[in-house]
């Protein structure tokens, strides 16, 4: 099995572009490591990959090996891709905030589906729900294998081997970094790597508005990727200096901007740290770098984020009448 072979071999080293356009009053600059652009649409190929690489050499993954996952969007993706390139079964175990979009990607890329459709009765999450699932299926198919992108630390060691690395030999110097958080597997790796090779990075976290994972009060989000009901194994407080929480209407107009003022379609995430830049743009030391991380591909928010009618159906406003910038 050739585990770098093919469309396996073009996952990693992303573009890491200036957004001169954005930020071009700002007395800092801004780069952008373009993770969207990895095969699979997103930064999830980097540990999807490094997970199954690392079960293969000890074993837990041979050829006939099912690969079981919860994850409702870009892990999902990233794991049918490379299953299917690696001639693997691949279950997606997904729930009611799964997509369209998403769920097709799945199907085209002959993923099976297994829906949960019941949040867990304890927390009223899916996660657990889903998580429930996965363990049941594990002990009905023989020999098949669950990554557990919330616990294998291969999730966030694929960022510090790769991604980290990557941003630091092209940029020199890294004064501050902003990542979203979900699992905390990528900005767990990014803040472990500056930590171990002594860089002054300031490391920035955007949350988003309901999520709890560094204590906020829960409450409804709209968009996948982005926060989390509960606190990931993989969260590390300690390694974060700022927080930066984004609204809904925040992640959707820093998303329009990069759209109209850089020509980047994005997902959701990244419109939230366009906006968590723009906040903190008081507080950047003039002359810094600051990268941040553009985790997915746009395509799979057209019928949201970049939607107007469901915009307005949601929120009650209309982009139309704004400007398309970011508000401070």
């Amino acid at each position: 099995m050739n585990l770098n072979g093919g469309i396996l071999s073009t996952i990693g080293n992303t573009p890491l572009i200036k957004l001169s356009n954005l930020f071009q009053n700002s007395g800092f600059e801004v780069y952008a490591k373009m993770e969207l652009l990895n095969p699979g649409g997103s930064a999830k190929d980097r540990p999807a990959l490094r997970m199954i690489q690392e079960a293969w050499k000890e074993g837990r993954i041979r050829s006939g090996t099912v690969i079981i996952e919860s994850s409702s969007g870009n892990m999902a993706i990233s794991l049918a891709m490379i299953c299917k390139y690696l001639g693997l079964r691949f279950i997606s175990v997904i729930d009611p905030r799964t997509t369209e979009t998403n769920i097709q990607i799945l199907k085209a890329l002959d993923a099976k589906i297994d829906y949960v459709a019941e949040p867990d009765p304890e927390t009223g999450e899916f996660l657990p729900a889903r998580l429930t699932r996965v363990q049941q299926l594990l002990a009905e198919i023989p020999g098949s294998f669950w990554p557990n992108q919330y616990g294998n630390e291969n999730n966030y060691l694929a960022h510090y081997h790769t991604t980290m690395k990557e941003i630091v030999t092209e940029l020199g110097r890294v004064d501050y970094l902003f990542c979203s958080v979900s699992t905390c597997g990528t900005i767990r790796g990014l803040a472990e790597y500056a930590r171990d090779h002594g860089l002054k990075t300031k490391i920035v976290a955007v949350d988003a508005e309901g999520s709890v994972i560094f204590g906020g009060n829960k409450g409804s989000r709209r968009f996948p990727g982005l926060g989390a009901g509960i606190v990931p194994p993989f969260c590390r407080k300690d390694l974060i200096d700022h927080i930066v929480y984004v609204s809904d209407w925040e992640i959707i107009k820093g998303c329009r901007a990069l759209s109209q003022n850089e020509s980047i379609l994005a997902g959701a995430s990244s419109g939230g740290i366009i906006a968590a830049v723009k906040r903190m743009e008081q507080e950047i030391t003039p002359g810094s770098h600051c990268a941040v991380i553009l985790h997915d591909k746009g395509e799979r928010y057209l019928d949201t984020v970049y939607s107007d009618s469901w915009i307005q159906n949601q929120f009650g406003r209309d982009l139309s009448s704004e400007d398309g910038d970011v508000p401070t």
